[in-house]
């Protein structure tokens, strides 16, 4: 039985925690993002979160609001089990839904979890102040046009909602149950 996964969720949620996990239990993983850091790396422009974002916003605008999930969906065509990172707009999770074995994901965390992760991580290009992470992340909620990132729409239209302020072990008790049949 084939399974797609794709996760959605606001900036250090664990969507990338969660990324691994299904690929350590022989899932392949992509990334909306990815189609992006391709397209900068054409462009010959640094790939930071800023150029992430515009980048996103000009190939929805020039192929329409889904042209990341669709690229993905018919590159990966032929996987039976996959996970999808950084879904981010409406478009993409209907884009994604023409497969019926695709269901979204929202990882779930609250902001002061989010922000301590954050900081742990240290990732290049994350905001270095609790002021300038609060502001991104309301700039991604909603959208001003459909090429705009829309996380607060996108997570409405999850199938699974995953809150992910407990421990790791709690994490991945309810990441198995959605791949062990009669699960979620």
């Amino acid at each position: 039985m084939s399974m797609w996964f794709g996760l959605t969720g606001r900036n250090a949620s664990g969507k990338t925690t969660v990324v691994e996990w299904f690929v350590s239990n022989g899932f392949t993983a992509t990334s909306c993002s990815d189609s992006i850091r391709n397209w900068l790396r054409e462009q010959q422009t640094e790939i930071t979160r800023e150029n992430l974002i515009q980048g996103g916003r000009t190939l929805r605008s020039e192929g329409g609001p889904g042209i990341l999930a669709e690229m993905l969906r018919d590159e990966h065509a032929d996987v039976s089990n996959l996970v999808i990172d950084s879904i981010r707009t409406p478009a993409e999770v209907e884009a994604l839904r023409q497969r019926p074995d695709f269901r979204l994901i929202e990882i779930r965390a609250s902001l002061e979890g989010r922000w301590n992760r954050l900081l742990a991580r240290g990732r290049p290009g994350d905001p270095e102040h609790y002021e300038k992470f609060v502001e991104q992340e309301e700039a991604e909620l909603i959208a001003a046009d459909e090429s705009g990132q829309a996380l607060k729409a996108t997570a409405e239209m999850a199938d699974v909602v995953i809150n992910n302020d407990g421990n790791l072990d709690e994490l991945i008790a309810a990441l198995e149950a959605l791949i062990t049949p009669g699960g979620q």
